[in-house]
């Protein structure tokens, strides 16, 4: 167990998470920074030994891992309330403001459909930027760089065939299956964690886990929200490496039945990149125009619940399951995987759904440059994008 500073409320750990929920702009690996900054240096919550082990736990298992991060640090803090706390406050903003984006789309006038429009572009370079980031960091080597070209021509000759989001999950199965015996242990760092939850929470939930991975499909055909709620868990369940691959998994999902049109989901992506707060509340945007504010409640927990569920099962068996160079393995190959799962993603139905002649191509490669060798800020690339669109709709 790691020092701290005597433990907070939940209500303190809702307002920090708030403050976060409100300024943290950046995505999932600049979220890192400001948790360390806010918790460890300026709280003094949790000690750099701590929040590297919460770090690794969180980027060891599926799930949005800056969230899960916070989620820890809130449970750590403040017990299971705390955890809820930390959940809230820091992803209420994001969700709000994607929510508010939903309902108002019926509504909007010419200039905001051609600003929309503008945020498909800048859509398809936030995922280039991704595709390229994952790659660097997921498959850096010829083996893993082999398993991310596999999947992602895998997932795309299974898209020509008409197969769906189960066959993205087939392919990062047999990537961790892959991983598992083909590759050396080079994932899953070693290190000390601070205190969580018991191991009977972690039994309990895991146990939660596996009855709605079982039951929300079998329900499925008895509602369309229970269809949606479902198609949402999954994704939730299966993101590894990043925020961002959530993308191809909830495309298939919410596209493919024709709850969301292609157009709506790349501009609400768009939109996503220039708020605080975890991507992943992009989700109460998905619900919202699928069924309005219940299904953007229900989402937004289909798609937090299962990495947070896992979180708290892995939790006190972490560092027996660290040891085991196999599952290491397994996690290396599963990454890898989901790099070129991105990466198909990006090739269809990103650029088609979004790219519609030169110029915007042109634009699209700029705002690429720019966020990845310009250092242009995601918030300014969604402005120039949005102003784009506005200049080409007057």
């Amino acid at each position: 167990m790691t020092a701290a500073a005597p433990r907070a409320s939940a209500a303190q750990v809702f307002a920090a998470f708030l403050r976060l929920g409100l300024t943290a702009f950046g995505g999932p690996v600049a979220h890192l920074g400001y948790f360390r900054t806010e918790f460890v240096t300026r709280r003094g919550w949790i000690d750099d030994a701590g929040f590297a082990g919460l770090m690794a736990l969180s980027q060891f298992l599926p799930g949005p891992a800056s969230s899960q991060l916070g989620f820890a640090l809130g449970w750590h803090r403040a017990g299971p309330w705390g955890a809820v706390a930390a959940f809230a406050g820091f992803t209420l903003p994001s969700a709000a403001l994607m929510l508010a984006l939903a309902l108002g789309a019926p509504h909007l006038g010419p200039g905001a459909t051609a600003a929309l429009a503008g945020l498909k572009i800048v859509a398809v370079a936030v995922v280039a930027q991704a595709v390229l980031g994952m790659a660097r960091s997921l498959a850096p080597d010829r083996a893993r760089a082999g398993i991310a070209l596999l999947a992602g021509a895998a997932v795309l000759a299974a898209g020509a065939a008409g197969a769906g989001a189960l066959a993205q999950v087939a392919v990062i199965a047999a990537a961790g299956w892959v991983g598992a015996l083909a590759l050396p242990a080079r994932t899953g760092p070693q290190s000390t964690l601070p205190h969580g939850p018991t191991r009977r929470s972690g039994l309990w939930a895991l146990a939660t886990l596996g009855a709605l991975l079982v039951a929300l499909p079998a329900l499925a055909p008895l509602a369309p929200l229970l269809a949606l709620t479902d198609a949402v868990a999954r994704a939730g369940a299966l993101v590894f490496g990043g925020g961002h691959v959530v993308l191809p998994l909830l495309e298939a999902g919410v596209v493919a039945p024709g709850w969301v049109s292609a157009p709506e989901f790349l501009a609400g992506y768009g939109a996503a990149q220039a708020l605080p707060g975890p991507l992943f509340a992009f989700a109460a945007y998905l619900g919202a125009l699928a069924a309005g504010p219940v299904g953007a409640l229900l989402a937004l927990a289909a798609i937090f619940l299962p990495g947070f569920l896992i979180l708290i099962g892995v939790w006190p068996f972490w560092a027996q399951l660290g040891l085991r160079p196999r599952a290491r393995a397994a996690v290396a190959g599963a990454n890898a995987a989901v790099a070129g799962v991105l990466g198909a993603a990006l090739v269809n139905p990103v650029i088609p759904a979004a790219l519609h002649g030169p110029g915007d191509a042109v634009l699209a490669l700029g705002l690429f440059a720019g966020l990845v060798w310009g250092r242009l800020p995601p918030l300014a690339a969604v402005a120039i994008g949005a102003g784009a669109g506005l200049l080409r709709g007057l």
